[in-house]
């Protein structure tokens, strides 16, 4: 067999497995997404409340720092280059937090705290045997740990990114009316006069989407750990690389098709 041959084939064999993996995914997906009237279950319910408080509340303090450094670092590098043109640096703070950053770093904040635990608490669970456990209790996995955890995040991943584009926001604001001097309140009112509803709805979808990809990852990774110890830091990994990977194609295909409307 010759280089192009075997080049050829393990294209093949690549986009197979991919597609294979794809099709798995998302029959992971909806069978699961398919149970959310299991939410309505006290049980299920307490694990939703859990997720959330973990995942979304526990961030609050970190986001809000990371929000307020972000709103001072592009006032600070916008009067730079514009100078004091106050409706300018308003336009190009509420542009680059809600339609830019805001919710990748939201998103990204929540890979690197939760969906690596979400990942490796399931993969422990497999190997000692825990979900083979509830099974023979007669509970569904999918609907006691797989739904509240991904409607948990993708919650989280919404709130922390309207938390994280309010603080950015209010502390550009302030840095910009402590620097020259302005009214808080009539420079506050100049800025959001800017803030579309298109903005809001372009945001919106993005953390929603980002929040769905990122959690359902997790989860399934995590559910994919079949026998050894050593396949949790694989899951880990794998679910961290295909979230940022995943995150950065919803981010273009979302701008891509809000552009055209």
């Amino acid at each position: 067999m010759n280089l192009f041959s075997k080049t050829a084939l393990s294209i093949g064999k690549s986009v197979t497995n991919s597609f294979a993996y794809l099709v798995h995914f998302f029959t992971f997906f909806l069978v699961t997404i398919i149970r959310l009237p299991a939410l309505r279950i006290g049980p299920v319910r307490s694990l939703l409340y859990r997720q959330i408080y973990f995942t979304g509340i526990e961030a609050f303090t970190k986001i809000a720092l990371i929000g307020a450094f972000i709103g001072v670092l592009i006032v600070w590098q916008v009067k730079i280059i514009v100078g004091s043109d106050a409706v300018l640096t308003g336009k190009l703070l509420i542009s680059t937090v809600v339609n830019g950053i805001g919710p990748l770093l939201a998103a990204f904040l929540v890979i690197i705290r939760s969906s690596a635990a979400v990942a490796s608490e399931l993969g422990s669970m497999m190997i000692n045997k825990e979900i083979e456990s509830i099974r023979i209790m007669g509970i569904e996995p999918l609907e006691y740990l797989i739904l509240p955890r991904i409607v948990g995040i993708t919650i989280s991943v919404v709130m922390l990114t309207f938390y994280l584009q309010i603080v950015s926001i209010g502390s550009g604001i302030l840095t910009f009316s402590f620097m020259l001097d302005v009214s808080f309140l009539k420079y506050f009112k100049s800025i959001f006069s800017v803030l579309s509803l298109k903005a809001i709805v372009i945001s919106f979808v993005k953390s929603f989407f980002f929040g769905t990809a990122i959690s359902t990852i997790a989860c399934y990774q995590g559910m994919m750990v079949e026998s050894s110890i050593r396949e949790i830091p694989r899951a880990t990994v794998a679910t961290v690389m295909q979230s940022v990977f995943v995150l950065f194609f919803l981010e273009g295909l979302i701008t891509l098709s809000f552009s055209q409307l």
